[in-house]
């Protein structure tokens, strides 16, 4: 258990960043799935239409991805054991959107937005698998509740 009870710096200044950081995937999930005219402004029509046709299999784990990572961010900040789930599901949600992005459209998607989904997709692996660790070991040091 942390000193009295206290929660560690390093908590918050994680907490607040990583909510901050999925707060903009929450945004762009909810633009793109709104449909929002200013926001697919930046988009070609043909990439609009790749992002209107996912299936639901694919929404459902971009859904998981984007939302499970916002809660975790926000359980990690109430010093929530419950955090490590929400980044697992979150995992299980990138792992679902990758297997469609990147192992049945790579071509398609590569052709439409160069390398640039596939390196900041590993930017998000690291992220969120990074997350999911620092919150179990918060669990085991008892900081999360």
């Amino acid at each position: 258990m942390t000193e009295a009870g206290k929660t560690p710096w390093h908590l918050w200044v994680v907490g607040i960043v990583s909510l901050l950081w999925n707060a903009f995937g929450a945004f762009d999930y909810v633009m793109t799935k709104l449909k929002n005219p200013d926001y697919m402004a930046a988009f070609t029509a043909e990439q609009q239409a790749y992002f209107y046709s996912f299936p639901l299999w694919a929404n459902v784990g971009w859904a998981l991805g984007v939302w499970g990572s916002v809660l975790g961010s926000i359980l990690l900040l109430a010093r929530s054991r419950h955090a490590v789930t929400a980044f697992l599901l979150s995992l299980v949600g990138l792992a679902i959107s990758s297997v469609y992005q990147f192992g049945m459209h790579y071509g398609e998607l590569e052709r439409m937005f160069g390398t640039f989904p596939m390196i900041f997709t590993a930017v998000i692996w690291v992220i969120v698998i990074a997350l999911f660790l620092y919150a179990r070991a918060q669990v085991a040091k008892g900081v999360l509740r």
